[in-house]
């Protein structure tokens, strides 16, 4: 059976797509239609049925009853053969997991757009996505298989074995510049949205190549092919945003427009090095997430949470790779790649929350945690991104150093895709306790004691033990190169002319004073505080004095006493330093590249 879908921009003033699902042989005992809560990738409740403005249903000329059952499930009433359901969808989500419309471009994500006809999700289906009354010059950028007749680039139809793969190719719609190249044989595409003055595509799509097909041989060292007949990036170049959704055989980047190579760029700078990684993290994701899943992910129910204890290791290890691919296809130098994974220390070990959650519980709550962080996040939460790549750095340089570089984590992500290229569609997923024994598995070395203290509890790895045998030493120093400087214990953010508390750290002066997170500073000592003069205000003093805050809090006028402190040594930045050592290159090459 088939389940036929249409899409329409109808209205992109006012941020409307058309859309309607026709099931031929309806249930008798009433079809129910159900839009997804969530999107995969995106570990949160989004309630994409918020946005249905209206729906009806039709069973040839005659109109059907529906009713609503519950926040994103309708049912129609008993008919005998086809019903069509129709309706609208408001779009204005400017990121990579909703639906966007205006006059310059469209974009959906299928779980937004889509419903899901119950009982009928593995039926094959067939979409129409039509042109905009009244635009010229749109196109269509999609991984969705292109039915015959419909040219490359064309409105026209599109086809999906099932639901699952209708939902997992979004779509672009508009006027998008388009580059082209291959990897290992396959054919690639990047499609960008947004003006790009004299944006460098060669360059761009060269660099992309080479990154593909350095994770490409991670996977298959022996006979390297994607796990896909062709891949897509699409991409949104705007004035301010970050951000990307992995697909089976496509991803949606969101890219500050300056990010992007111009032409005379010469050496890379950090912004389009920070885009090649995002790139990199979620082509990483055809692997590690879209095919090897989490147990708790075989199959998605998308109605509700999914709760897994593993993102650190499908969402974190993803992390750790993302930097270290670019380092492997040299377009990070070894200093660069080394100062990624200070930055990435820094942070991870400048949040208190990382003593008070695991990484195995940020990934079991992310749905009500990481997602959804408030002004306490910093002492409360930590990011399975950020410590999940630590925990895969560390674990990769013990398996080096206990194996003297026989073995690495490579070998454990290879294992991992060899088992669910052996089952294919019967793969079950990775059980949430069989990490510890598939890294032993694929390594031949004890490492589930270690790898337990750092994702079941909250031990910082040791790295300057771990990385010594490869001649990087590693060093702390204060963020801010200020003698004596004295710490207020909070961080802030500009809001408006205001300089504004985002977050107090636990322990510090400020959280000591009374100060809390969302306080207005109006003046220190008299003088007036703002964003761009409160560390030249606090440089004046030395650790233990105490200063007159003024604040508001809200509409009322506060008060604080405040007795600065020395800025502790877990607010501090890490230096990674390598070592000019002829063995420790060769060993720091086999682990960073290039390769």
């Amino acid at each position: 059976m088939t389940i036929r879908y249409a899409i329409r921009p109808a209205q992109p003033a006012a941020h409307i797509f058309h859309v309607t699902v026709t099931v031929a042989h309806a249930d008798p005992a009433g079809q129910q239609f159900r839009l997804p809560a969530w999107i995969p990738g995106s570990y949160m409740i989004r309630e994409f049925a918020r946005h249905v403005v209206r729906l009806t249903a039709l069973s040839g000329d005659r109109k059907v009853a529906v009713r609503k059952l519950d926040k994103h499930t309708w049912r129609c009433a008993p008919v005998d053969g086809e019903v069509t359901v129709a309706y609208e969808v408001y779009a204005w989500d400017l990121s990579v997991r909703a639906a966007h419309l205006d006059a310059t471009h469209g974009f959906f994500n299928g779980p937004s757009v889509f419903l899901q006809a119950v009982g009928r999700e593995e039926d094959d289906c067939r979409i129409d996505i039509l042109p905009p009354a009244g635009v010229r010059g749109w196109r269509v950028a999609t991984a969705l298989r292109r039915a015959r007749g419909t040219a490359t680039g064309s409105f026209g139809t599109y086809l999906a074995a099932n639901y699952d793969e209708l939902i997992d190719c979004p779509v672009e719609l508009g006027d998008f510049a388009l580059g082209r190249f291959d990897v290992l044989g396959v054919p690639h595409e990047i499609a960008i949205t947004g003006r790009v003055p004299r944006l460098d595509m060669p360059r761009l799509t060269s660099d992309l190549a080479r990154v593909c097909a350095t994770q490409v041989r991670l996977f298959e060292p022996r006979r390297p092919l994607p796990p896909f007949d062709s891949y897509l990036f699409l991409t949104w170049a705007v004035d301010e945003g970050y951000g990307g959704l992995e697909h089976r055989n496509s991803t949606a980047l969101l890219c500050q427009r300056s990010d992007l190579p111009h032409l005379g760029l010469g050496e890379s700078t950090e912004g389009y090095r920070r885009f090649l990684g995002l790139a990199s993290h979620e082509y990483f994701h055809a692997w590690n997430v879209k095919r090897i899943r989490p147990a708790a992910f075989v199959p998605y129910d998308l109605a509700r949470e999914n709760h897994t204890r593993l993102l650190w290791v499908f969402e974190g290890f993803t992390s750790y790779y993302d930097d270290l691919a670019l380092a492997r296809a040299g377009l990070l130098t070894e200093t660069q790649y080394l100062d990624t994974l200070a930055a990435t220390l820094t942070t991870v070990t400048q949040r208190s929350g990382r003593l008070k959650q695991t990484v195995g519980e940020s990934s079991f709550d992310a749905w009500i945690k990481y997602y959804r962080q408030d002004e306490n996040a910093p002492n409360s939460v930590v990011s399975y991104y950020q410590k999940g790549a630590l925990v895969a750095a560390a674990l990769d340089l013990s398996i080096r150093a206990e194996s003297a570089g026989r073995r690495s984590l490579d070998d454990v992500m290879r294992l991992l895709w060899s088992r669910f290229k052996r089952a294919g569609a019967g793969y079950l997923g990775v059980g949430e306790d069989e990490i510890p024994a598939l890294v032993e598995e694929a390594t031949g070395l004890r490492m589930a004691r270690a790898l337990r203290e750092w994702s079941d509890g909250t031990r910082d790895p040791d790295f300057a033990r771990l990385l010594a045998p490869l001649g990087v030493s590693v060093a702390r120093r204060p963020a801010l190169d200020v003698p004596h400087f004295a710490w207020l214990g909070a961080s802030t953010r500009r809001d408006g002319p205001d300089c504004r508390l985002a977050s107090v750290h636990d322990g510090g002066p400020a959280q000591a004073a009374g100060l809390s997170a969302g306080d207005a500073l109006v003046a220190i000592d008299g003088l007036r505080a703002s964003a761009a003069t409160l560390d030249r205000l606090l440089a004046r003093y030395r650790p233990g004095e105490t200063v007159e805050i003024l604040a508001f809090r809200r509409d009322e006028l506060m008060r604080f006493d405040v007795r600065l402190a020395t800025l502790p040594p877990q607010r501090f930045g890490f230096a990674l330093s390598p070592t000019q050592s002829a063995a420790t290159r060769r060993m720091r090459k086999a682990w960073i590249g290039p390769r």
